[in-house]
């Protein structure tokens, strides 16, 4: 992972995201690169490993805490470049801002070449680090993921700072090429002059590109192409895979006989249904399941999970869902005791907000199950869903262990209805598609995306396969896309049985209507288990809710759905 983070660095400066931040590099290209080119590196790759760490696995506050730290970035970048082209503005800039206004003058003056100071350049660097928003491709996802789901640490930190270092060494080697560049093309010029003057229009035109939001909108998307199938074949070499989600089972598999770390249930987290003693789970067998409300995923296993607490449950059988969630609705106790109830979950699930138990045991995945024997030891775990058989079989050998004689596997048969059905597989080419900007992908509205911004938005002409667009007024979040005005729409086109989108209002006790068609007309006998066939519903609760459901033949199709009122969040599409 370390050797990948760092390539992935490198590729972004052949990538069109680097373009806003390549002139700041080029304007120290003159001087002495110990105290000019390498402390504003430094700054890039430190304040970038930061930054992307906090977002990661902070909140919302996270989020508008770096909005503020890059606007006054900006100002300090833009007034940086004003200087280069404005002499006179350095100069009058240096006597009322003491500590800055000398740095940034320094680097404007004919003279910055000698007396650059590796605080100014730091400085630079640090501004550059907050504005900067390389290309979310396939690595960056992974370990942007994995931080996420395993909270802060030193091993994270240190990828984002390896992805950052390989930034700046990219940029660093392109730095000593342009200094070579320069000096040969004009060794008298230097900084004076029309080069210098061309060197800070560049700097203001970055800065454009940045308030305007090209670097996170057109520019991530014209280097999309460039850099995400590059980095795909790096993964597949280095067999390097994100545990994140798992949609295929792995199978029940056996682990090594350590102790579990049950004592990590019975922390201060809330519990729902009831709380078991730790004392009374000493020679019982143990079900631990992780998942979330919302993950489709997890969804397709309850069935089995909840028939398998019912059958085994007098023979010694202890099942316990670990609430762990994804998305940050998920997080209310509400939200997720109303999920708990609509899915007839009886048995015990504990509350793990914050990823502790998910750590405890060293997780992976959504969904996924460990296996705990009589003796209290991890004897097998199970990830994604499938294998059902296989799981139930491991069930009755573990309690034909503690019981001492072969346990029955009558009980009552599967309940499963709506998004809790299992997958068609066969005609599965569609994929899960976040719509906040964090993990976006595939994109086409024109214009591209506008972070955290009212933005009146257009459909796109056509859509390729597996390629979405907005159309109306939306604010696009890290998280979900929020509609602001009635008649918003989204459009997907997809090749699926069901299609599945996680939403919800911003006051659920005022449903929203919508309508749902399939390549412009009604579902009909094709609708989900939340619409009807005329293709109307509504949303209220945060929650995944089942649109699609087709009857006939499976191809590609364009789903789209209009909202009637303002206030919904749209996080997820999913499918089945």
């Amino acid at each position: 992972m370390f050797v990948l983070a760092y390539a992935a660095g490198l590729l972004t400066v052949a990538s069109p995201c680097i373009f806003p931040i390549l002139p700041f590099v080029l304007a120290r290209a003159e001087t002495p690169f110990g105290r000019g080119g390498l402390p504003m590196l430094i700054g890039l790759a430190l304040t970038f490993a930061a930054v992307a760490g906090l977002a990661a696995v902070a909140g919302g506050w996270a989020v508008q805490v770096n909005q503020a730290g890059r606007i006054i970035a900006l100002v300090v970048m833009t007034l940086f470049g004003l200087m280069l082209l404005f002499p006179t503005l350095a100069s009058r800039a240096m006597a009322p801002v003491v500590g800055v206004g000398l740095a940034l003058s320094d680097l404007a003056d004919r003279q910055a070449t000698t007396r650059a100071t590796f605080g100014a350049s730091l400085l630079l660097g640090v501004a550059m680090g907050l504005v900067w928003a390389p290309c979310a491709g396939p690595v960056l996802g992974l370990i942007l993921t994995g931080a996420a789901l395993r909270g802060p640490g030193v091993e994270t930190s240190l990828l984002l700072l390896a992805y950052g270092l390989g930034a700046a060494t990219s940029l660093g080697a392109g730095l000593l090429i342009g200094r070579r560049l320069i000096t040969s093309f004009n060794s008298s010029m230097r900084w004076s002059g029309g080069l210098r003057r061309l060197v800070g229009a560049a700097v203001v035109a970055g800065v454009a590109m940045i308030w305007l939001g090209a670097d996170t909108g057109l520019l991530t998307r014209l280097s999309s192409a460039s850099t995400n199938r590059l980095e795909g074949l790096l993964i597949s070499a280095l067999n390097v895979a994100s545990g994140a989600k798992a949609e295929r089972a792995s199978g029940p598999v056996a682990v090594d006989a350590l102790p579990v770390p049950l004592n990590a249930l019975f922390g201060k987290q809330p519990w729902l249904n009831s709380q078991p003693a730790l004392e009374g789970l000493r020679g019982k067998v143990v079900l631990v399941n992780f998942w979330t409300y919302s993950c489709i995923n997890c969804l397709r296993t309850l069935p089995y999970t909840r028939a398998w607490a019912e059958k085994y449950g007098k023979a010694g059988l202890v099942v316990i869902g670990v609430h762990t969630p994804e998305f940050a609705f998920e997080k209310e106790l509400g939200n997720v005791r109303k999920g708990v109830s609509a899915l007839s979950i009886s048995y015990p699930v504990v509350i793990d907000n914050d990823f502790a138990i998910w750590r405890a045991f060293g997780n992976e995945a959504w969904p996924a199950f460990y296996f705990i024997g009589a003796d209290g030891r991890v004897r097998h775990q199970a990830f994604g869903e499938g294998n059902y058989d296989e799981s139930e079989r491991l069930i009755q050998q573990l309690l034909g262990e503690a019981n001492g004689a072969i346990v029955s596997d009558k009980g009552p048969a599967l309940h499963a209805e709506g998004a809790q059905a299992a997958p068609d597989d066969g005609n599965l080419r569609s994929g899960e598609t976040y719509l906040g900007y964090r993990q976006s992908r595939n994109f086409l509205s024109p214009g591209g995306i506008r972070q955290n911004s009212r933005t009146l938005y257009r459909a796109a002409s056509t859509l390729p396969l597996n390629y979405w667009s907005l159309a109306g007024d939306w604010t696009v979040g890290d998280e979900f896309a929020t509609v602001n005005q009635t008649a918003a729409k989204v459009a997907y086109r997809f090749h699926a049985r069901d299609v599945h989108l996680v939403m919800g209002t911003l006051d659920q006790t005022q449903p929203v209507r919508f309508r749902v068609t399939i390549d412009g007309a009604p579902p009909g006998a094709g609708h989900g288990f939340d619409v009807a066939a005329d293709g109307w519903g509504s949303v209220s609760d945060e929650r995944l809710y089942q649109l699609v459901r087709q009857t006939g033949p499976v191809g590609e199709r364009t789903f789209e759905i209009e909202f009637f009122g303002a206030g919904v969040r749209a996080y997820a599409f999913t499918f089945g």
